[in-house]
């Protein structure tokens, strides 16, 4: 009677160990959508292996996160997209060799940097932010390869522009900044916003689950099937920063800093790599030739089925291009001392 007692308790107590993590999930996706979020984060940088940590400088925090440390490859800085954060970045990493020094930071203001009232929010005024950033760590003891998104591909454009001898070679992931010829479904939406005095609800900054998912359909080509909770957590996460959204909106689409990459473009003498999805919807494609006829060497890699969120809807393609690129732009240095 005692042994079957045992194997009772031993039962109840599995079936505790199971139920209560199933339960605890369960609440959090009907719930506390926004927690399973972050949890979910947490869980992919420990699998991945990379670090959160802060660089504080002059009272200015940065935070970022890292794997690896330098080597005989150039260590990487990856510069996310508006309204993003380093964590945008998992996707690709995640393809990455492992032994590769790889730093993704919150850009200016955004996630866990900080944020001020006072602060320039513009493509230049970031840019001195993240060359601060760079400072700090020493990531420019030697050149390191300089890779962003949207926003982030415009920083990186115009850091290439200011800090040349920083930068051994930099990829640049459907970057704005850019007047291209073709006009998308994004450049319809920012005419109404401007005829309507920014009244009208910014695409990009969405305040219910429905116009969250519009954006997915506005920067994503392939269609992703989100449940209507995670939508929700989505939104709660973002909601308390939308006001600062509009703000930096307004200052990345401002007269001083809508075209910045593109006025600078003839100061980039780093080897530079562009990667564009085909039915880009946020920034056409044609940015691609236009960044290429401007930056002599330039590669131009386009992806078929891919739109703005290049690092979401083809994160293996896209580590796997970066890689390449690399890769030939050490060896292309390499056969040049040789020769010389």
């Amino acid at each position: 009677m005692a042994a079957d007692l045992d194997v009772v308790n031993l039962f109840l107590i599995a079936g505790g160990t199971l139920v209560l993590p199933i339960l605890a999930f369960l609440a959090s996706f009907l719930l506390w959508p926004s927690v399973l979020i972050k949890v979910y984060y947490w869980y992919w940088r420990r699998t991945l292996g990379l670090q959160v940590c802060h660089a504080d400088c002059g009272g200015y925090r940065f935070c970022y996160s890292y794997r690896g440390k330098p080597g005989m490859r150039p260590s990487i800085l990856m510069l996310h997209g508006f309204s993003a954060h380093k964590d945008t970045w998992l996707t690709v990493v995640k393809y990455l060799p492992k032994h590769l020094h790889i730093v993704c930071v919150d850009m200016p203001g955004h996630e866990g940097t900080t944020r001020t009232n006072t602060e320039d929010y513009s493509i230049q005024g970031q840019v001195r932010r993240i060359h601060q950033f760079v400072t700090t760590i020493h990531l420019n003891r030697k050149p390191f390869h300089l890779v962003g998104t949207s926003m982030g591909g415009n920083v990186a454009g115009v850091y290439a522009a200011f800090y040349p001898s920083e930068i051994c070679s930099m990829t640049l992931i459907c970057p704005d900044g850019i007047k291209h010829p073709c006009e998308t479904k994004f450049d319809n939406h920012l005419q109404d916003l401007e005829h309507s005095n920014y009244t009208l609800n910014i695409p990009l900054i969405p305040t219910t689950p429905e116009e969250m998912e519009d954006m997915f359909r506005l920067c994503s080509h392939v269609r992703f099937k989100i449940p209507q909770q995670i939508l929700q957590g989505l939104v709660d996460v973002r909601q308390p920063h939308n006001m600062f959204y509009e703000e930096v909106f307004m200052e990345i689409f401002s007269e001083n800093s809508r075209y910045a990459l593109q006025q600078h473009l003839h100061l980039i003498t780093t080897p530079l790599q562009v990667i564009w999805g085909k039915q880009d919807q946020v920034v056409d494609v044609s940015g691609a030739s236009v960044i290429a006829e401007s930056v002599p060497g330039c590669r131009v890699d386009l992806l078929d089925n891919c739109g703005h969120s290049v690092v979401m809807e083809k994160p293996c393609r896209t580590a796997k291009l970066i890689l390449e690129f690399i890769i030939s732009q050490q060896n292309a240095r390499s056969c040049t001392k040789k020769s010389s």
